[in-house]
């Protein structure tokens, strides 16, 4: 013999109370034509819409990637990779690492790729770390610059750990 099934969830009665919604219905979510919600309601997959640059076409972030790669060089910055990230994480695109031998050459680094990118009209989103961190990091949302001092390079194993991706290329 079967259990007789549960009555339905009751609202609350409590005029205080606030409003319960149900798993699996739209009740009280605005209806969505599949067009970015630009009042900061929820979108159709229910998370709100974010304001931030505009995604990089694969192509476009292929050519930041391989100018930052020259940026860096012309910045005399050490065993240059450039790994091919899509499909492995929703992260970013592009990872180009890279080494300096000293503090001062990883500040030259970094500031030579930002000068040179934002001459171009291209800003980052952000820059991590201090050269006497030894690993500073740059943000270009679909690239993220990595430069390390060798130590702290080898220690990390950006390449190890990310031994899936594709490597582009490769400037010693």
């Amino acid at each position: 013999m079967t259990d007789p099934p549960l009555p339905p969830a009751e609202a609350p009665s409590h005029p205080d109370a606030p409003s319960v919604d149900v798993p699996g219905t739209d009740e009280g979510l605005p209806q969505s034509d599949g067009l970015p919600q630009s009042d900061g309601l929820p979108q159709s997959d229910g998370l709100p819409q974010r304001d931030g640059p505009p995604r990089a076409t694969d192509r476009e972030a292929l050519a930041l990637a391989r100018r930052i790669v020259e940026l860096a060089e012309d910045k005399k910055a050490a065993d240059i990779v450039l790994l091919d990230l899509t499909g492995l994480t929703t992260m970013t695109d592009y990872f180009v690492i890279c080494s300096g031998g000293s503090e001062r050459q990883l500040d030259a680094i970094a500031d030579g790729v930002i000068s040179g990118l934002r001459d171009e009209k291209v800003r980052p989103i952000g820059r991590e770390g201090t050269p006497t961190s030894h690993w500073v990091l740059v943000d270009y949302g679909a690239v993220i610059v990595h430069i390390f001092t060798p130590p702290e390079r080898d220690y990390y194993g950006l390449e190890k750990h990310w031994a899936e991706a594709k490597t582009v290329l490769r400037v010693q």
